[in-house]
C-alpha cells in the first residue's frame, strides 16, 4: 500500500503576490548563481522563484516545523535548483549556511522583535559575499507614518498579537542594513501597499 503524500500548505497571499515580487528578483538576482530564502513559510515562492530563475539555486530554510510543507512543495514540483529545506533561526548565534551572492526574505521582518530583525541583518552580513543582494518583501512604514491605513490597522493586529512585533520603519530598517555593510539599492513599491527593498553587500 503506498504512503498519503504530505499535504503542503498554501497561502492565498503567495498566490496573489509572485508575480510582481518575481518581477523585481528577475532584475536584482540577474547575476546571482545561489540564493538563500529566510522564513520560506508555506514553501510556495520557493517552488515558484526556482521555476520562473532557472538559473538559480534556490536554497528555502525556516525553523524546523515549517520544514515539511516546504518539502512537500519541494518534492512535488521536482526542480533541478531547489534544495532541500534547511532549519535556520535568525537567532541563532550561528547559521547552518554560507557564501550566497544572494538572499529574499519574504513577510519576516514584521513578525519578528526587534531583536530579530538585527539579528537577521547580522547573519546576512556573515553569510552574504560582497557584492551580493539581499531583497526583503512586506508593508513598510516612512517617517513612522503608514504608507496606508490598511498597513496601520495590520500594525495594530500585529502589535495586539505581540508587542514585540510590527510593521517596520523603512528608516530604521536601512540604518540598520547600513550598520551591517548593505548600501541601498531600491524600493520599489507593490500591489496591496507593500515593498521590495534591495541593499548590495558592501566590500570586495
Amino acid at each position: 500500500m503506498s504512503r498519503p503524500l504530505p499535504v503542503k500548505p498554501w497561502a492565498e497571499a503567495c498566490e496573489r503576490n509572485r508575480a510582481p515580487i518575481l518581477e523585481v528578483l528577475r532584475s536584482a538576482f540577474a547575476a546571482a548563481t545561489q540564493v538563500l530564502e529566510i522564513g520560506s513559510g508555506t514553501g510556495q515562492h520557493a517552488v515558484f522563484f526556482a521555476a520562473a530563475l532557472p538559473h538559480l539555486v534556490w536554497q528555502p530554510s525556516d525553523r524546523p516545523e515549517h520544514l515539511a510543507g516546504i518539502a512537500a512543495w519541494r518534492d512535488d514540483a521536482g526542480l533541478p535548483n531547489l534544495r532541500a529545506p534547511l532549519a535556520l533561526d535568525v537567532d541563532a548565534a550561528h547559521w547552518p549556511v554560507t557564501e550566497y551572492d544572494a538572499v529574499f526574505s519574504a513577510n519576516t521582518l514584521h513578525i519578528m522583535s526587534w531583536m530579530s530583525v538585527e539579528n537577521f541583518f547580522r547573519g546576512v552580513e556573515r553569510v552574504l559575499l560582497p557584492g551580493g543582494v539581499l531583497a526583503v518583501y512586506g508593508p513598510f512604514s516612512y517617517g513612522g507614518r503608514h504608507t496606508a491605513e490598511s498597513n496601520a490597522r495590520f500594525d495594530a493586529f500585529l502589535r495586539a498579537r505581540d508587542p514585540l512585533s510590527g510593521v517596520r520603519d523603512f528608516d530604521e530598517v536601512c540604518a540598520l542594513a547600513q550598520r551591517h555593510g548593505l548600501a541601498p539599492v531600491d524600493d520599489h513599491a507593490l500591489p496591496a501597499n507593500n515593498r521590495v527593498l534591495t541593499w548590495r553587500r558592501m566590500g570586495g
